[in-house]
């Protein structure tokens, strides 16, 4: 059995849930933090909280002989340099500059942390430059628009020893960031709005987009290469469960953990099961080679 779990498709899901099931325990941990310490402490604790994901990050820099662990603290310290510098930056300015909440029919719509996240649009597209054309990325969604829009960009350095840790970390972050902004700004009543027609195409954009990534995913036989490519695909599928959250198909049981705390222990307990299983699996793969799915050999 445990041979099995080992395979293709398996470490994919595995990848995939660990991370999906960690955007919505995020929430709920950036819930409760606001109610476990209040205005008054609330701010100190996502200061630490920030350069606890900063020391998992130098502590994977220092592991980068250990891709898998590596992987595993660049991505969780890039969730805590997220969750408290990134968000709570945005929860303290609201605060400081008084920001209503955008309200409809009685109800928060959009508190208002995320009414001034769009403001940091050009900050992410002007910090993409580095990224889209470093010639060292690895990334195949950069990658792509190299060779679709005809961009070459240079051969990469020849052993080239990657920093996995730093990588991960800032790609959770920026993808994060990014689709954060892309969704705050179509719900934007003044560009779409979160019941527009236009949020339909988008929708079945994610859905099929999340279908594609997860057919590549399920081909992968590398644990951290499945682990870093789990992340965008989870990130992904997420904005189809944020949509369909703001229609009100479901209840986000995740955004009021102390209301549905049986349900929020529930996906934590599925949370731990995955990550122990996930690390449990051994790695024998050379360290920084190619992020491509590969399909297990039949023995």
């Amino acid at each position: 059995m445990i041979a099995i779990l080992k395979r293709p498709p398996f470490i994919g899901i595995f990848a995939f849930m660990l991370v999906l099931l960690l955007q919505g325990l995020g929430h709920a941990q950036m819930v409760l933090q606001e109610k476990i310490f209040g205005e008054e402490y609330v701010f100190q604790s996502a200061a630490i909280m920030g350069v606890i994901g900063m020391a998992l990050v130098y502590w994977g820099v220092r592991l980068n002989h250990n891709e898998n662990a590596a992987t595993w603290l660049g991505f969780f310290g890039g969730t805590y340099i997220w969750d408290g510098w990134c968000e709570f930056s945005y929860v303290f300015y609201a605060h400081h500059l008084a920001v209503a909440n955008l309200v409809e029919n009685r109800e928060i719509v959009t508190r208002a942390e995320y009414l001034l996240m769009p403001s940091s649009i050009g900050v992410l597209l002007s910090t993409l430059v580095f990224f889209l054309f470093n010639r060292e990325t690895r990334c195949n969604a950069f990658r792509w628009i190299h060779r679709n829009l005809h961009l070459p960009v240079g051969k990469p350095t020849l052993n080239y020893q990657r920093n996995i840790s730093t990588i991960v970390a800032m790609e959770t972050v920026y993808l994060t960031w990014f689709f954060y902004l892309f969704l705050l700004i179509a719900y934007d009543k003044q560009i779409l709005g979160d019941d527009h027609w236009a949020m339909y195409p988008i929708l079945f954009m994610f859905i099929v987009w999340s279908v594609y990534l997860l057919n590549r995913l399920r081909k992968f036989s590398r644990l951290s290469s499945a682990f870093r490519y789990g992340i965008p695909t989870a990130i992904i599928t997420w904005n189809t469960v944020e949509i369909l959250g703001r229609w009100n198909i479901f209840t986000e049981v995740w955004i009021e953990p102390q209301k549905y705390t049986v349900q929020v222990l529930v996906i934590l307990a599925a949370f731990i099961t995955v990550a122990v299983i996930f690390a449990l699996f051994p790695s024998t793969e050379k360290p920084d080679e190619d992020d491509r799915p590969t399909v297990q050999p039949a023995e």
